[in-house]
Order: C-alpha cells, then sequence, then structure tokens
C-alpha cells in the first residue's frame, strides 16, 4: 500500500508551491515595470521615425533632425527624397515662398541619385526664377526621374528664356532618366528634337506627357512621340498640333488604349488664325481602338472662328468654352456631341438657349455636369432641360441674374422645380454684391 504524505510533507510541498507562485508574480511584475519605462526615443527604429517624418512638412522635418544623430541620419534617408517640389521666386520682389538656396546645394549634392517625382514651379514671372530651375535640372546628372513637372503660375517664365538654354537643361534629365513616365511641360520652349531625345531614352517608360502652348513644336514632332511611345496613355496639346496622322498613330495595333486626351483649341488674335478639320474618319478610328477615352476640349475661340468645328459627330465627352458662344454653335453641339458627359459655357450673348438645350438633353444622353454660367435662358425651357436630364444631373450651375422669368414659372418657384426633378435641393448661383 501507498503510505500518504505526511503533514512535514504536505506543508514542504505547500511551501514550494507558495515560493514558485512568488517568484512568477514577481517575473510579471519586472516585465509590467519594463513595458511602462519611458521609451528612449532617440533610439527608436529608424523606419518609425522615417514613417513620421514623412507626414511633416519639410520645415518641420529640417527642425526635428536637430533633436539628435539618429534623427539627422533618418532626415538623409533616401525614402524622403525621391519626390520634392523646388519652389522658386525671387525674395527681393516677392513675398511668396521659395526653396532656400543652400537646401538646394544640398539636395544636388547629397540626394540628386534618390530624385524620382520632381516639379519644379516657378510662382513669379521672373527670368531669373526659370534660370534658377534650368540650372538645378542641368545639375540632375546622376538622376533617374520617374515624373518631371515644369509649372509656371505665372506668365511668361519659362518661355522668356533663350531656347538653347532651356532645352539643354531639359535634355540633361531626358538622357540620364531611362524611366521617364510622366513629363509635364506646358508655356515652354521645347522643341521636335528635344522631343526625339526623350523618345530615344524613355520610348518604352513614358505614359503621360503634357505640353499645352508650346510654339516650337510642330505636328511632325507630336507624331514622333506617338509613333514611338506605345505606352502613352494621356497626352495634352494644342489643337495646331492635332491632325489625322496623330490620331491614326494612337489607333495602332500597338498602341495601347488612350486613357485621356485633352485638346486646347486657343486664338489670340481673332480672323488670324486658320483652323483645320479632322476628317470623321479619324475620329472613328481612334474611338474605336480607345472607347473609354476622355476626350476634353477647351475653346477660347471668337464667334467667327468656330466655323470648322462641330460639323459632324466627334466624341467629345467633356466640353469647356472660355468665351461666349453663339446659339448656333451650341445648337450644333446638340447635334454632334452625343459622347458629352460634362458642359460648361461662360456666356452665350443676349438670345435665350431654349431650343439648344432641349436639343442637348435629347441626344446627350450620358450629360451629368452642367455650368450655364451667364447664359441667358426661360425658367420653363431650363426646368423642361433638368426634368429631362433628371438625377443624373450632379452638377448644375446657372446664376439666378440670366433666368429669365416666364408665366409658367418665377424666380421664386422655380428652385422648387429644379430640386424636385434633380431629387435633391437646389438654388442657382447668385452674383456676389460687392
Amino acid at each position: 500500500m501507498k503510505r500518504g504524505r505526511t503533514t512535514n510533507e504536505a506543508n514542504s510541498s505547500s511551501s514550494e508551491d507558495t515560493t514558485e507562485k512568488e517568484s512568477k508574480r514577481h517575473k510579471i511584475v519586472e516585465k509590467k515595470t519594463t513595458v511602462v519605462q519611458s521609451p528612449d526615443w532617440a533610439n527608436l527604429l529608424q523606419d518609425i521615425i522615417l514613417q513620421v517624418f514623412q507626414y511633416l512638412p519639410l520645415l518641420d522635418r529640417a527642425h526635428a533632425s536637430q533633436v539628435c544623430r539618429s534623427w539627422n541620419q533618418v532626415f538623409h534617408m533616401p525614402d524622403l527624397w525621391r519626390c520634392f517640389e523646388f519652389e522658386l521666386n525671387q525674395p527681393a520682389t516677392s513675398n511668396l515662398r521659395t526653396t532656400h538656396p543652400e537646401l538646394i546645394k544640398q539636395i544636388i549634392k547629397r540626394h540628386s541619385n534618390h530624385l524620382q517625382y520632381v516639379s519644379f514651379k516657378v510662382v513669379d514671372s521672373s527670368k531669373e526664377s526659370a534660370e534658377a530651375a534650368c540650372d538645378i535640372l542641368s545639375q540632375l546628372v546622376n538622376c533617374s526621374l520617374k515624373t518631371l513637372g515644369l509649372i509656371s503660375t505665372a506668365r511668361p517664365s519659362f518661355m522668356d528664356l533663350p531656347k538653347s538654354h532651356f532645352i539643354s537643361a531639359l535634355t540633361v534629365v531626358f538622357v540620364n532618366s531611362k524611366s521617364l513616365s510622366s513629363l509635364k511641360i506646358d508655356d515652354t520652349p521645347v522643341d521636335d528634337p528635344s522631343l526625339k531625345v526623350l523618345v530615344a531614352n524613355n520610348s518604352d517608360t513614358l505614359k503621360l506627357l503634357k505640353m499645352s502652348s508650346c510654339p516650337h513644336v510642330s505636328p511632325a514632332g507630336i507624331l514622333c512621340v506617338a509613333d514611338q511611345c506605345h505606352g502613352l496613355r494621356e497626352l495634352a496639346l494644342n489643337y495646331h498640333l492635332l491632325s489625322d496622322e496623330l490620331l491614326l498613330a494612337l489607333s495602332s495595333e500597338k498602341h495601347v488604349r488612350l486613357e485621356h486626351l485633352r485638346i486646347d483649341v486657343v486664338s489670340e488674335n481673332p480672323g488670324q488664325t486658320q483652323f483645320h478639320t479632322i476628317q470623321k474618319s479619324s475620329w472613328d478610328a481612334f474611338i474605336k481602338h480607345s472607347p473609354k477615352v476622355n476626350l476634353v476640349m477647351y475653346f477660347f475661340l471668337y464667334e467667327e472662328e468656330f466655323d470648322p468645328f462641330f460639323r459632324y459627330e466627334i466624341p467629345v465627352t467633356h466640353l469647356y468654352f472660355g468665351r461666349s458662344v453663339s446659339k448656333d454653335v451650341l445648337g450644333r453641339v446638340g447635334m454632334t456631341c452625343p459622347r458629352l458627359v460634362e458642359l460648361v459655357v461662360c456666356a452665350n450673348g443676349l438670345r435665350p438657349l431654349d431650343e439648344e438645350l432641349i436639343c442637348i438633353a435629347e441626344r446627350c444622353k450620358y450629360l451629368s455636369a452642367v455650368g450655364l454660367g451667364e447664359c441667358e435662358v426661360s425658367c420653363s425651357a431650363f426646368v423642361e432641360f433638368v426634368k429631362m436630364c433628371g438625377g443624373r444631373l450632379s452638377q448644375l450651375s446657372i446664376m439666378e441674374e440670366v433666368l429669365i422669368p416666364d408665366q409658367k414659372y418665377s424666380l421664386e418657384q422655380i428652385h422648387w422645380e429644379v430640386s424636385k426633378h434633380l431629387g435633391r435641393v437646389w438654388f442657382p448661383d447668385m452674383m456676389p454684391t460687392w
């Protein structure tokens, strides 16, 4: 028979259990004490500090880098310098923000090979600021940019520079960046030879090209880009660069489907600009190849210059008129733009657009955004237009001053009727009184 434990053995075992429990409890307390101790901020993992720095403005980031050596090391990590915007102006004549010259020197010295997404914003109209941008560009010999944007918030800036100086600086980037995918060079003296350099070095990677108001580029120059850059998905240019050959090149089997095409139709001197007509067959080939493309057209023309446009069906989806447009032109829009999604008209003169607006509602079945600015319309026609378009009008604006009351609706009644057909509360815009 097994002999039961004696009283001494039981007490000894109980004491050992108690001791073991106490030991475990002390260890848990020690662990908890370790957890709640104040962290050593200087020794935080660098990737955590890096994530914090990525949310800080540059000036705050620079101040934080002075806290300790570890934070200063993070400040110079490549991940923080892949994306940068140089803001340039002349401090002597402007109070606008500018990138400090010492910081520019430091970037060129330590981080030029890290830069991938870069933009130069000239925030004044001075030639000196544009020259500064070119000087920085010419020093990026070790870069491999993916995105480059040259932005002038006030004209003319880049156009004031000697063409050779600008082209030389831009060519440095084109030659050294073998994976450029996005290029925005509006209002610059870029020319055909420089585009050939771009194509020779980045034809496999270029996806977006914006180059409106570039007078030194010819239709042959932009055609070279379309012929060689088969991955191009977004393109913005002036109408004088658009041709039947360009549309057919963008419609070839080798070319990817274009997603966005923006065309600026601009005239500075009425009667002195001759606008050509694109053949319907070219538009048909283009839309067959890229059926979901957004075709955006901005018109800044005088009334007598619209004759070559809207004579047959075109696949425009977003249409903006920056100057007054006649009833005749808007009537043709309704007949020739069945894919229209957005229409913005600043003004139309002194004749109401009743019939033209009804025609647009009947034929433009995808229309969802309308801005009529100072276009005169009778209240009855406007309500009928909204009724025909229905709830798909996500945006609708018109000045109250140009709505013409009639026997059916007054200005006090129209917002109720329009709200009812839109399915939401709507009011016309009002002219500011100041």
